[in-house]
């Protein structure tokens, strides 16, 4: 078993991560305290590295951090690493998610490609740290809907799942398949192959 503190208090995040780790390899334990880390970094993964390393010399224990975001590509630049703080001070994640919408209006269907992307950073020990990445290709929508997922899922249309739909409206989609879910599955399969588990 392996112990690890989450490098967040984001608590939607670590009831999500909670449940795609395998539980019969990782407990997620919540930090002592939270911290502000100054997430400088130019991609996701050095975001997530950050964060673990950050924590890992608060809790001198092993660490895992998360990154990750919405790339739009007709808005290159303006959400991806700065996806949580899109639009500025005081905005939610629904006013995000709407801000979204309103600068995409006039966008046509076939130019408002969108991915998810995750980074997990395991960070073990100084000198044993591990990344793994998951990506859920889609769409921008053109309307908030659903009541599943939280951030930017009510306005995300996956490319795969039932057509139309939003992330937040597909759960159990969103479940096996969203970009920390296939982030924690290559996780899963690294550390039971690590391990000498046998998983299927």
């Amino acid at each position: 078993m392996i112990e690890l503190v989450l490098a967040s208090g984001n608590l939607h995040k670590a009831e999500e991560i909670n449940s795609l780790l395998d539980n019969g390899i990782f407990q997620v334990l919540a930090p002592k305290e939270k911290i502000e880390v100054d997430e400088n970094g130019d991609s996701f993964e050095k975001n997530a590295y950050l964060k673990a390393n950050a924590y890992y010399q608060l809790e001198k224990s092993p660490v895992l951090s998360d990154d990750s975001g919405l790339i739009v590509e007709v808005l290159p630049g303006e959400l991806g690493i700065h996806s949580a703080r899109f639009g500025g001070e005081g905005l939610d994640d629904r006013g995000r998610a709407e801000l979204l919408l309103e600068k995409m209006k006039d966008v046509p269907e076939e130019n408002r490609s969108a991915y998810f992307v995750c980074f997990l950073c395991f960070y073990l020990s100084k000198d044993e740290v591990y990344f793994f990445e998951g990506r859920l290709s889609g769409s921008i929508g053109t309307e908030y809907s659903g009541s599943g997922g939280f951030g930017y899922d009510p306005v995300f249309i996956p490319k795969k799942g039932v057509s139309g739909l939003s992330l937040a409206s597909q759960t159990d989609f969103k479940d096996k398949n969203s970009h920390r879910a296939l982030a924690c599955l290559a996780a899963n399969k690294f550390f039971s192959g690590k391990l000498g588990l046998d998983r299927p």
